[in-house]
């Protein structure tokens, strides 16, 4: 029962606040409480009839702090039953002479990792290499780390004599993230995060830029602002143009419809990407026009009954139409009258009709010409 209790107190511990550092009250008394007496073998450990906590010991840099790290973090957590995880990161000092510069600072690098879920206590300016004298100060049953061997200065494995004790645990390292390569993408895309930064309103000292660059990189910023905003222009445009269309649509089908109407017809109007919308419209208004050029009907009788019927009007369209295409074709086939003789044609038909023009007849005498015949 008194486990148990431990257990989710430890559990609520990690997950309610950060974890303390090793010169804190709640780890000094965490670890004036463990019995360091008795040594914890790997085969106990594993088998959970451990009856305290298993003092775990993980160690690095932690430099812009990412889920490889948080990952590593998690298998130590998880390699026994029940386990209090201590964390050393080592100092700025210490990091620049060994591996180099780094991007966030001790403090800040401790803050980060204290913060983690599966961290249960910090140790701030941990050692490069591990001796006898830090594992029992700290009570350290294990030591969790990736399994490369990593060289001091003599040119032999820092954890070397951890593995021959069998107080070493290898964890995996999480392939395609590390803190290299995060840094190497700043530097490929160095120009598109100082353009950011410049746009958030860092200044060009604050970035270490030169005043040429700043201008430069201002530039470029309005420059993409005007893509953005013609872009988003274009887009609206191209909304509105949809609308144009949808209602010049509209108001083009109501003019259609009181065209037709006005000549008596009616549009059945189908969808837009239908071409039957367009033929009925066209043979509709073409029989209309036809209709309204025709000539008009004869007039009917007294008494005869007229009708307001459609069908009646354009048969009697028909029908006119029909007697007038009757009459042209009869003018076409009318036989023509013979052409009329010259007045000098010499045929034979012309000499007869000459003899005959030359015997003059009585009517062709008038009263002068009798008076002249009687005088002679």
């Amino acid at each position: 029962m008194a486990y148990t209790i431990e257990l989710v107190f430890l559990y609520f511990q990690s997950i309610c606040k950060a974890a303390p550092f090793s010169d804190e009250p709640d780890a000094i008394l965490e670890r004036e409480r463990c019995d360091y007496t008795s040594r914890i073998t790997y085969k106990l450990a594993k088998s959970g009839r451990v009856p305290r906590p298993i003092r775990v010991y993980a160690d690095g840099i932690y430099d812009l702090f990412h889920q490889g790290h948080a990952r590593q973090l998690m298998q130590a957590k998880n390699l026994f039953p029940n386990v209090y995880l201590i964390v050393g990161v080592c100092s700025d000092a210490l990091t620049h002479s060994k591996k180099g510069r780094t991007v966030m600072t001790d403090s800040e690098r401790y803050e980060a990792v204290r913060h983690c879920r599966y961290v249960d206590e910090v140790v701030r300016e941990a050692p490069w290499e591990l001796d006898e004298e830090f594992v029992s100060r700290h009570k350290i049953d294990f030591v969790a780390h990736d399994e490369i061997p990593y060289i001091s200065d003599e040119g032999t494995d820092v954890y070397a004599w951890l593995k021959a004790k069998g107080m070493f645990v290898a964890t995996e390292r999480t392939e395609g993230v590390s803190t290299s390569d995060i840094v190497a993408r700043i530097v490929r895309d160095y120009d598109i995060y100082v353009r950011r930064n410049l746009a958030r309103g860092y200044s060009a000292k604050d970035l270490n830029v030169s005043f040429l660059n700043e201008k430069k990189f201002r530039l470029q910023n309005k420059m993409d602002e005007l893509k953005d905003k013609g872009k988003r222009v274009m887009e609206n445009i191209g909304e509105k143009r949809v609308d144009m269309i949808q209602k010049w649509e509209e108001k083009s089908r109501d003019f259609i419809d009181a065209f037709c109407c006005s000549l008596g017809g009616k549009v059945v109007w189908f969808s837009p990407l239908q071409n039957e919308c367009q033929s009925h419209i066209w043979n509709e208004g073409k029989g209309r026009l036809m209709q309204a050029l025709s000539p008009p009907a004869s007039p009917r009788r007294d008494g005869s009954p007229t009708s307001s019927n459609s069908n009646d009007h354009d048969e009697s369209v028909r029908e006119n139409r029909e007697f007038y295409l009757k009459q042209s074709a009869l003018k076409e086939t009318e036989i023509p009258p013979p052409p009329k003789a010259g007045r000098y044609d010499f045929s034979p038909s012309s000499s007869a009709n000459a003899k005959f023009s030359n015997s003059a007849s009585p009517e062709d005498f008038s009263d002068d010409d009798d008076d002249e015949r009687q005088s002679k």
